[in-house]
């Protein structure tokens, strides 16, 4: 666990004495610093991993689960199951859909499983996806391949290359008759950029391919309407964006999407607990419900407004270092909140990573160097302009 160094403390005292010279505005996070229980000085920018959850969040599930050990039976299969079935209809509202077409998972990474799982594709059929996919979003599509003889397409999104209209045409030059599926991410975990989903989703739908979405990095941390987007099916996490229990997710199954996604956990139907779900994390649901009333409280506007403003805020600070190179797409219609920087092949971006950590209590991600030698930024709601400067003068200590 990081702890105050005296180094940290001085790199953060300087670094706010010289922005109060230059009159810039300070701004506080859009909730408590006292919600949340990370370390004390240390500087969260990462949670596309992981989410913090807040106290009331984690009280909430501790309550929980405080209340089922009274009387395990009568209470798992009864009013905590109705309660879990409010979490479904909290959840479904979330996305902007029917709570019938709602699934409660335990991740992004189960719900795109199930989908690949409850698919009847046969040896031929296609998948087309791109190369910059998450391994939690990727891995099914590789084991129907292996298993089942489907053949994957992969689109190229070069990283540092953000042109929406151009990853639409590659996509559209890759379809073949044989395409069965469009899988694919609302918001890239490599470099952030946001992906032109819309177009995506309305591509499929004239080819009659599913339109598949990781929503990962998005619910919780942008505004997230599924029918608007179009897309037959969203999977995304409970336990990033959305600050809830670790272990918990949702998936949106449409309603035309019929029955042709049919995984053995949905063979009872979607609710919340069923013979074919069997016992699920009830204390974990019932914080996620606590944790989508936290963040509605403070209002998905607000957190994307918040959110892109530290963002755009380090992307303009990092263009002014001549030793890396920014790999997300400017302040616009496809920036997100995280933002991703590309180092000189002389720094190690694992090497980097721990050094923040250990030197400057300063925590963010190592991007896969499948992709790129880098790291990754993202900020949320409890984030504020002070760790913008504790993460520049760290990062200027450690690329001197």
């Amino acid at each position: 666990m990081a702890t105050v160094t005296r180094r940290s403390l001085l790199a953060s005292a300087g670094a706010l004495a010289s922005t109060r010279a230059l009159g810039a505005p300070r701004s506080a996070g859009l909730a408590p610093a006292s919600d949340f229980l990370l370390a004390p000085g240390l500087v969260y920018l990462q949670t596309a991993s992981l989410g913090p959850t807040p106290r009331p969040v984690l009280d909430r599930t501790l309550e929980a689960w405080r209340e089922l050990e009274a009387n395990p039976t009568y209470l798992g299969y009864g009013a905590l199951v109705e309660a879990m079935e409010g979490v479904r209809a909290k959840a479904a509202a979330l996305l902007g859909c029917a709570k019938r077409e709602l699934v409660l998972t335990r991740s992004t990474t189960e719900g795109m499983n199930w989908i690949a799982e409850g698919l009847d594709l046969q040896p031929g059929d296609h998948v087309l996806t791109t190369d910059q996919e998450h391994p939690g979003g990727r891995v099914c599509w590789d084991h129907l391949a292996r298993r089942r003889g489907v053949a994957l397409d992969v689109v190229a999104v070069p990283p540092g290359e953000n042109d929406a209209a151009a990853i639409v045409s590659r996509f559209e030059r890759e379809m073949t008759s044989r395409t069965r599926v469009l899988s694919f991410s609302h918001i890239l975990s490599s470099t952030g950029l946001r992906m032109p989903v819309r177009e995506l989703c309305a591509l499929a739908r004239a080819r009659g391919a599913i339109a598949v979405v990781d929503g990962a990095q998005a619910a919780g941390g942008v505004a997230v309407n599924v029918k608007s987007l179009g897309c037959h099916v969203y999977a995304t996490s409970g336990h990033k964006w959305l600050l809830g229990p670790k272990g918990t997710g949702l998936l949106y199954l449409s309603d035309d999407v019929g029955d042709r996604i049919q995984p053995i956990a949905l063979e009872s139907g979607r609710a919340a607990h069923s013979d074919s779900s069997g016992v699920t994390n009830i204390p974990g649901v019932l914080g996620l419900g606590a944790a989508i009333d936290y963040v509605s409280g403070i209002g998905f506007a607000r957190i994307e407004a918040h959110n892109l403003g530290l963002r755009n805020a380090l992307f303009e600070r990092l263009a002014g270092l001549n030793r890396i190179r920014l790999m997300s797409p400017p302040p616009g219609p496809l920036a997100s909140p995280l933002v991703a920087f590309e180092l000189p092949s002389t720094v190690d971006s694992r090497v980097l990573q721990t050094r923040l950590l250990a030197n400057h209590d300063v925590m963010v991600k190592r991007v896969p160097k499948v992709w790129f030698n880098g790291n990754r930024l993202s900020t949320h709601l409890f984030n504020r302009n002070e760790d913008v400067d504790r993460f520049m003068s760290a990062l200027g200590s450690e690329l001197r």
